[in-house]
This record gives structure tokens, sequence and C-alpha cells, in this order.
């Protein structure tokens, strides 16, 4: 989170970076053109939110984007982007407002932008956010041709009392996990060293798809499942389970004086996950810190709430408990091991 004259600052440079009028922005975001030029100056004019201020954070896809490019998945690649962002900021009980886009590429193919307008747009749309503006930049002196690069920013916003942030985290609470639909963006390096070396998986078929169809699904959003779990009181920490995996996210919102007891028997893998595993004869610790393993959120809440907890989130997704907070300084440990032969 950064104050408002910072956060001003760097809209109105995104702004004009986009080549955008103030008037062009609030067209965008359903606004007055008096509430952009006051988020510029530095004034938040929500009057349903006490004390306003903004997250901001910035994302990539990886080197999935190189997957995309390659087999066909320009627009679904923009989902994996804005849903990554999306649950970024959701996790500290932010309401997702705009983004911006960036597209660095060797030579600009009109129809290959189009599909990244499109799926950037669509995204935003199907998240309840606005693409406000973007730039494309081509660059033929740094990256080749028909090599595309995509990042984004987006800004939410939440009130200051009601920030997530895992301060609230005591011993005692449980530890739920929220199902992910496979890989989402992370793990995409060693998934093309394991194509490099054995070629033929890409046709393998995996629970009904092929391989390159179960890598290639969308990063799921979680937007509606948290969006209903803040109705429920006694959540105090979400973690986003991306690079590093449960134990390099979930580290980031523990009090000091308090680890999270894992046990590794509970997490219901996925079959992708059991198929990388298998193929590439990847110990168990490497696949934990690579890939989510099937578990894309976690949300630690009260014990006294968890199964209000995970009735509001299992109207999206399945959700289950796999651990508890305890007093000590271990931050994350695992016990047990992973059920690799089956969900």
């Amino acid at each position: 989170m950064l104050d408002y004259k910072k956060t001003g600052t760097f809209l109105a440079s995104k702004r004009k970076q986009a080549q955008m009028t103030q008037a062009d922005v609030a067209q965008k975001l359903g606004v007055s053109f008096q509430s952009v030029s006051k988020w510029e100056n530095g004034t938040l004019p929500f009057p349903e939110i006490p004390h306003p201020v903004l997250v901001l954070k910035s994302e990539e896809p990886g080197s999935k984007q190189k997957l995309a490019m390659e087999y066909g998945y320009s627009e679904s690649i923009c989902h994996d982007m804005i849903n990554h962002l999306v649950n970024d900021i959701m996790v500290m009980g932010a309401r997702p407002l705009a983004v911006l886009d960036t597209i660095v590429c060797g030579s600009a193919e009109k129809e290959t932008i189009k599909s990244f307008i499109k799926g950037i747009s669509d995204a935003c749309r199907e998240n309840g956010c606005s693409l406000v503006g973007g730039e494309t930049s081509i660059q033929p002196q740094v990256v080749e041709k028909g090599v595309y690069v995509l990042t984004s920013s987006i800004a939410g916003i939440l009130s200051k009392d009601k920030v997530i942030d895992g301060s609230g985290i005591t011993e005692g609470d449980t530890v739920l996990a929220v199902a992910s639909n496979g890989l989402h963006t992370n793990g995409y390096s060693l998934v093309r060293m394991l194509m490099d070396q054995a070629p033929q998986i890409k046709l393998e078929k995996i629970d009904g798809e092929t391989f390159i169809e179960q890598i290639m699904k969308p990063h799921t959003t979680y937007r509606n499942a948290i969006r209903n779990l803040l109705e429920c009181p006694g959540i105090h920490g979400m973690a986003h389970i991306t690079g590093g995996g449960i134990q390099g996210n979930l580290c980031r919102i523990l009090p000091d004086g308090l680890y999270a007891d894992i046990d590794l028997s509970k997490i219901k893998t996925l079959p992708i996950f059991r198929y990388i595993q298998r193929i590439g004869n990847i110990d168990e610790a490497e696949m934990l810190s690579t890939f989510n393993c099937g578990v894309g959120l976690i949300v630690v809440v009260s014990e006294r709430y968890a199964e209000q907890a995970i009735r509001n989130i299992a109207k999206y997704h399945d959700c289950y408990e796999i651990g508890r907070i305890r007093k000590g300084n271990g931050k994350v440990l695992f016990r047990n091991s992973v059920n690799w032969e089956s969900s």
C-alpha cells in the first residue's frame, strides 16, 4: 500500500504514458471526471469506505507466455495474468478497480495484439475491474520477431481498518486449503524442461485431457469466493499460493511466535501434478516448492468460524482443512506426505 500522494502520481504517470485524458479514464471506469482528478491529486472519493487506501501490484505470467504463443493460447494467457493480479490484492481484502497493461514485442502483429487486448479486457470484466489503458512497445533490437512479453499493473481499494495482513492470526486458528485447477502460472521452467526431455508427453492424456490442455488451463480467479468469504467473521489471513508453494507464501503472513502445522496427507492433489511428479521422478520437496500441488489459496480463520468459511468458499471451489496455527517459530512445518497415487 502507498500513501495517497504517491499513488496519485503513479496513476497520473500511467495515464499519460497511455496517452489518455482524465475524461478517458473516467469513461472507462464509469466515474466522474472530478473523481479521476481527485485520485491523481491524492484524494480518494469513496464515501462508502471510511479510510480508503489503494493497493497496487504488477505481474507477468512468466515462462508460461512462451508456451502460450507456441500452442495458440494468446488470449488465455491474458486471463492468467489478470486473475493472478486480482488474487494477489484480494487476499488483503481489496476490491479491484483498474488495470494498465504493457505489451513488448519485436514486431506488432495485428491479430495477436487484438487477441491480447480482448483477453485482458474480458478478464478484467469477469473480475469486476476495468482496463483503463496501456502501452504496446515495439522493440526489434531487444525482442525477436514473434516474441511477446506481457505485464500488467492493478489498482484496488479497501478501508485501512479492513486490511487482512495476518496480524490477527492466533494460536488455534484453522488453516484451510482452497483448490486450484492446475499449475496456474508457476513451475513452467521445470515443465518445459520435461517437455524437452520427453516430447511425447505433449499428447499424453491425463484425466481426459492432453498434457498441453492440462498445463495451459488459465489461473483460477478466487474473486467471487473471497468476496463471499469476507462476509464471514474470523478471517485472519489469506495467502495466494504462487512461486515458492505453500511454505514460500503462507510464511509471509504468519506473526512472530506462531507457526502453521500443515498435514500434507490432507492435500487433494490433482492428476496433472501426480503425472509430473512421476514422469519427472521429482522428489516431494521440489514439487512442493515449485508448484501449488492443488492448493491455490490458503485461508487462516478462527476455529469457531472454520465451518462457515468452508461453506462460503465451497459455493465456488473445493475447500477443506489442512492444518492449525500453533505456538513456535517454525513458520510453516510439514508433516506426513502428499498422496501422489490418488486424490
